[in-house]
């Protein structure tokens, strides 16, 4: 998936049940995953071995603070109070563990305003990074910097209360119920490969269709990336909720953190988010702000 925003992409499903704004309906999830999405192999993983990454060594645009965009609305889970600086939400807490691996304290980071578009293209930055649920793909490489990818994108099963998946906790309780994904998704595809269902998923052009017949009951669920999840639980479907996250599988969509093209920072940054995907604070904050937050692993 493609991150999400006005009217057909993916963003979106940051929302969750949480504080849903009114300004949801102009945001839509398209995202999900499709096309153009790149591999874990970030801008710059070659040289971060060899660069300085001491505080005092990196060019930043603000000598002395970490600049860090984000675009407004910022949405729960991802963001919480619409307030990146209290540190709350996943990509609020990645980006200031970001900043204390690079040696910053929380008041050395400074939030700057960055709509999606701004930030992926190919312009001079007002920021040293970026975090806003941004995939990492092979055409925006082309225009920006991406970190190593700080998530990996799941896919996850929608419902409404009550339905007959309702509070279903594992993969083999989903083999019996009508599913349903838009078409040439790898939403799809997790249907027909991870889930295996015994009647053939149904497939429609948009997910807002696919929506549609959940609220008609045509159909048990839909499965789509986590964050149209949330979008979809908070945003376009009355008593939505999220059965839970399918377990990961093949190579992951990410998200980035976007820098400069050409950036001195990328490869520091890609450190820093390496070591705490492999120091497990990644995960733990995934578990604190996601999976906790209405999106429950299935096993």
């Amino acid at each position: 998936m493609h991150r999400p925003r006005p009217v057909t992409s993916l963003r979106s499903a940051a929302l969750a049940p949480f504080a849903v704004l009114a300004s949801l309906a102009m945001v839509s999830l398209a995202a999900c995953g499709s096309t153009e999405q790149a591999g874990p192999t970030p801008a710059g993983t070659e040289s971060a071995a060899a660069a300085s990454c001491t505080k005092d060594s990196l060019t930043l645009v603000s000598a002395g603070t970490l600049t860090v965009g984000t675009d407004k609305p910022a949405y729960e889970p991802w963001f919480s109070g619409d307030d990146p600086t209290n540190g709350k939400g996943y990509e609020s807490a990645v980006a200031y563990a970001v900043a204390d691996e690079l040696g910053f304290a929380k008041s050395e980071v400074t939030w700057v305003t960055v709509p999606f578009n701004t930030a992926i293209a190919p312009a001079p930055k007002n920021f040293d990074l970026d975090l806003n649920q941004i995939s990492i793909s092979d055409a925006r490489k082309k225009a920006v910097d991406f970190s190593s990818g700080y998530y990996d994108v799941r896919q996850a099963v929608v419902t409404y209360k009550g339905s007959p998946i309702d509070g279903r906790t594992t993969v083999a309780d989903l083999k019996g119920a009508k599913l349903a994904a838009q078409v040439g998704t790898t939403s799809l595809t997790a249907i027909t490969d991870q889930i295996q269902p015994s009647e053939q998923p149904q497939v429609f052009d948009t997910n807002d269709l696919a929506v549609q017949a959940l609220k008609n009951k045509q159909i048990d669920g839909i499965v789509v990336d986590v964050p149209t999840a949330f979008y979809m639980t908070a945003a376009q479907l009355d008593d939505g909720v999220i059965v839970g996250q399918l377990p990961a599988s093949g190579t992951p969509e990410q998200f980035g953190a976007v820098l400069d093209k050409g950036s001195a920072l990328t490869p520091c940054v890609t450190k820093a988010v390496d070591a705490l995907r492999s120091n497990g604070t990644l995960e733990k904050l995934q578990t604190e702000y996601l999976a906790n937050a209405g999106a429950p692993e299935l096993k």
